[in-house]
């Protein structure tokens, strides 16, 4: 079952307005990340968003601390994250390098190729 859509309010939803309406999904759904807890410290919260290092390198262009929480971001806080994110070739959500599969699940490959088993150790 999905968690019901909160709508947006305040600065995020004024950064929203400003998007056309075919990023309005995109936007939706980084802002339901980052406000999932928002109280919790930007950096973290970034870091599950952003390949690498870029979370990091946002919140220092923007001069905020990764300790800022979400509430703190303003209307164009949330839009230069918006074109950060979206412009980040973020990592597919599964099936990627990572030791992880379909789903999200850890291989059961166990870093062997696929179909590729180790050697048994009968008789060593």
């Amino acid at each position: 079952m999905s968690r019901p859509h909160r709508p947006l309010d305040g600065p995020a939803a004024a950064a929203r307005a400003e998007l056309p309406e075919s990023e309005a999904a995109a936007f939706d759904r980084l802002a339901a990340a980052v406000l999932a807890h928002p109280g919790a410290a930007l950096g973290p919260t970034l870091r599950a968003q952003l390949p690498g290092t870029e979370g990091v390198r946002w919140l220092h262009s923007v001069g905020l601390s990764p300790t800022t929480p979400a509430t703190a971001l303003d209307a164009g806080h949330w839009l230069s994250l918006y074109r950060s994110w979206s412009g980040s070739g973020r990592a597919p959500a599964s099936g990627g390098p990572g030791g992880r599969g379909v789903n999200g699940r850890p291989s059961s490959a166990h870093g062997h190729a696929g179909g590729a088993h180790a050697i048994p150790r009968w008789g060593q």
